[in-house]
């Protein structure tokens, strides 16, 4: 196989298909993926793509920080990414290369899988929105910290062990309405944490050739075993969760006017007058 050749059998076997229509949208569970060792997911290929990318594109920092670590005490590892990718077995880090979809052969790579996937996500939740791409590149006993993502997320684990700790989106236990605004109005992924969240945590242990379907907005934390990890994150959004989206933001500006709005609904329901309210207000630009 080469990297710009495509991949010629499924990934996604039929009975994951049909495990994934179970769970999708709402529920995180278990998959399994055929995924091939790629050439355009070695090591040496990912340091390559890392150092191309712009920064903007590329996050890193050391993997033994705490869970719950805020975005602004996170530490440098004081490595460039190349070398960060080129000695994660031993440099005990953890690194993200972000909106691969940007890259001609990696594209390529993520719109085949993704297209896959298409008759469950489209019978549920509509055309597939914004099709993006992550490689998660994890020294052993690396953390990722609590934090939850706007995308509908499969992550595929390529290479190395770790374990998924999932929370129910929309339970305000976990991440309270509040953070939700504060993410939607341009604030950080990662969420308050607290040692008490262990007792409720969905954990899925991954190991290569399994993967997790991630619902929308699902709190979570990643503890890799102990081996270097590869995971490949194939992400899209749909119409209903832009909507959830802006709903959230709306509700920040409510409560800027002293007001305690209501968490949105979760799906297939969703706050219309909220999110007809905030497109309003974004082409008036009452908002930015």
């Amino acid at each position: 196989m080469t990297a710009l050749q495509p991949i010629t059998r499924p990934v996604f076997p039929a009975e994951m298909l049909e495990r994934m229509a179970a769970l999708y949208p709402l529920q995180a569970g278990l998959l399994h993926h055929h995924l091939p060792d790629h050439p355009l997911l070695s090591l040496e290929a990912l340091a390559q793509l890392g150092e191309t990318l712009p920064a903007s594109e590329v996050e890193y920092n050391p993997g033994n920080v705490p869970i719950g670590i805020r975005p602004e005490d996170v530490p440098s590892n004081g490595l460039s990414i190349g070398e960060t990718i080129r000695t994660i077995d031993s440099n005990g880090s953890w690194a993200v290369l972000k909106n691969i979809e940007n890259v001609g052969a990696y594209r390529t790579l993520l719109m085949d899988l993704l297209g896959e996937l298409k008759p469950v996500v489209e019978l549920r939740t509509g055309a597939m929105l914004t099709p993006q791409g992550f490689i998660f590149i994890s020294s052993p006993g690396s953390i990722t910290p609590f934090h939850f993502d706007p995308e509908h997320n499969i992550l595929l684990q390529l290479r190395g062990t770790k374990v998924m700790n999932v929370w129910p989106s929309g339970d305000e236990r976990f991440a309270h309405r509040r953070e939700h605004e504060r993410y939607h109005t341009g604030g950080h992924r990662n969420l308050p944490w607290q040692e008490d969240y262990h007792g409720d945590a969905q954990q899925v242990p991954l190991g290569p050739g399994d993967a997790v379907l991630m619902p929308v907005m699902a709190p979570h934390f990643v503890a890799n075993g102990d081996a270097p990890s590869i995971s490949l994150s194939i992400t899209w959004r749909s119409e209903w969760s832009y909507r959830e989206s802006e709903a959230h933001a709306a509700n920040a500006t409510l409560r800027r006017l002293g007001l305690d709005p209501a968490m949105p609904p979760r799906w297939p329901s969703y706050a219309w007058m909220k999110t007809i309210g905030w497109r309003i207000a974004r082409r008036l630009k009452l908002v930015s």
